[in-house]
C-alpha cells in the first residue's frame, strides 16, 4: 500500500513541479521557426499536427490538418495601415505577449505561457488581393494546442471587431 502511495505522489505531484520547473528554465521555448513572414503571397502552412491555425489553410486542401487549422481572416478597418495598428495595441496589450517584427503589412510577435513558458508564434499579414487580414497563430512544441491558438485569434477578433 505505502509503494502505491509513493508511486502515485511522484505521478501526480513530481511529475507536474518537475515539468513547472523545466519550463521556468526555458525547455518548452524553442526557437522560432526560420521561415515565419510572407512569401509569395503566402503565411506558413498550418502545422502536420493540430495545434496551429491559420486563414490561409484553404490553400492546402491535401493538408493533413486544414480542417483543424481554418479560421476566419479579420476584416479590415479602414486600410490596411490603421488596421494593423489597431490589432498591434490589442496584442502588445495582452499578457505574455511580446511583439518581434512590426513592419508595414506585416505584424508577429511571440506568445508565452505564464506557468510552463511554452512560446506560440502569431502573424497577420494585411493581404491587399483579399482585402483582409490574414491570420496565423502556431505552437512550437507540442503535438497539441488544446483550442489555445484558436481561442487566442478569437479574442483578438472580438476586441478588434467590437468598435
Amino acid at each position: 500500500m505505502l509503494s502505491v502511495l509513493k508511486w502515485l505522489l511522484v505521478v501526480f505531484i513530481g511529475v507536474p513541479v518537475v515539468a513547472i520547473i523545466a519550463g521556468q528554465f526555458g525547455a518548452f521555448s524553442s526557437s522560432p521557426p526560420g521561415d515565419l513572414g510572407v512569401k509569395d503571397g503566402k503565411l506558413k502552412p498550418p502545422s502536420h499536427t493540430p495545434n496551429s491555425v491559420t486563414s490561409q489553410a484553404g490553400l492546402y486542401p491535401d493538408h493533413p490538418q486544414r480542417e483543424y487549422a481554418t479560421i476566419a481572416p479579420l476584416p479590415l478597418q479602414g486600410d490596411a495601415a490603421k488596421s494593423l495598428a489597431k490589432i498591434r495595441t490589442i496584442v502588445a496589450g495582452m499578457p505574455g505577449v511580446v511583439i518581434v517584427k512590426d513592419e508595414p503589412g506585416y505584424l508577429y510577435a511571440q506568445c508565452t505561457t505564464r506557468l510552463m513558458k511554452y512560446v506560440d508564434d502569431l502573424e497577420f499579414w494585411a493581404d491587399p488581393v483579399a482585402g483582409v487580414l490574414q491570420v496565423r497563430s502556431a505552437s512550437r512544441v507540442g503535438r497539441r494546442d488544446l483550442g489555445v491558438n484558436r481561442a487566442r485569434v478569437e479574442a483578438i477578433r472580438a476586441q478588434y471587431t467590437a468598435h
